[in-house]
């Protein structure tokens, strides 16, 4: 399970260290907006662990690049530059500077850039992107895995529909079932299920599909 509140912990010590004099309030409440978002903490946490030196910057808002299937692009927006960070519930990966542009081709593709001068031509300035809104409260987007409307879960996710049974996929008895075993233990055992839901047809998320009680983080897993 996510831990926020020993997250925000950590980011608020970092943030002693690198937050200049007179604008820690401000870096707090930027915080406090973020205080259940998974993915914008992650972002705090690394920038504060690995960019600022001692008292000499701070976040001041978060910005949505891109996002799709449970991944997202986003700029950390500072009074001294804009920062890019790759981010999904599997972890984080710092970019670079965004008027620099990106220069993972990958990521390019996957988030339908043509080429890195595209993207620069793009993204001359964070404010062209809109700010990146808390996930907790955004039905669009499952609160398990981060997919959006429409978009197929990441396998393991507490919220993927069952298309056998409809209840909860990592808690009913059909993947079992269909296995013909007691349990899923091994790495061949969960292609294997996952090649046989891929035939029957996955439940995409929608926000019907979202719990009515806050749900603490991707990371349940098939077992």
């Amino acid at each position: 399970m996510y831990d926020y509140t020993e997250k925000r912990r950590s980011i608020r010590d970092l943030m002693e260290y690198a937050v200049p004099e007179g604008w820690m309030e401000e870096a707090e409440d930027l915080l406090d907006i973020y205080r259940n978002d998974a993915i914008a903490l992650e972002l705090l946490h690394e920038f504060y662990s690995y960019l600022p030196e001692a008292g000499s910057d701070w976040v001041r808002e978060i910005r949505l690049i891109g996002r799709r299937q449970g991944m997202f692009l986003l700029a950390a927006v500072t009074p001294v530059n804009s920062y890019v960070y790759l981010v999904s519930s599997e972890g984080i990966e710092f970019q670079g500077i965004l008027a620099e542009g990106l220069w993972d081709r990958d990521i390019l593709d996957f988030f339908g850039y043509g080429s890195r001068d595209t993207f620069r031509e793009q993204s001359r300035s964070a404010e062209r992107f809109g700010i990146y809104e808390p996930l907790d409260s955004d039905r669009d987007i499952c609160p398990g895995c981060h997919a959006a409307t429409g978009e197929l879960h990441e396998l393991g996710c507490p919220v993927e529909l069952c298309p056998w049974c409809g209840g909860q996929l990592v808690y009913c008895s059909c993947r079992y079932d269909q296995l013909g075993a007691e349990s899923l233990s091994s790495e061949e055992d969960i292609i294997r299920f996952e090649e046989i839901l891929d035939r029957r047809g996955r439940i995409p998320y929608s926000p019907e599909q979202r719990p009515a009680y806050p749900d603490e983080g991707p990371g349940v897993l098939i077992e």
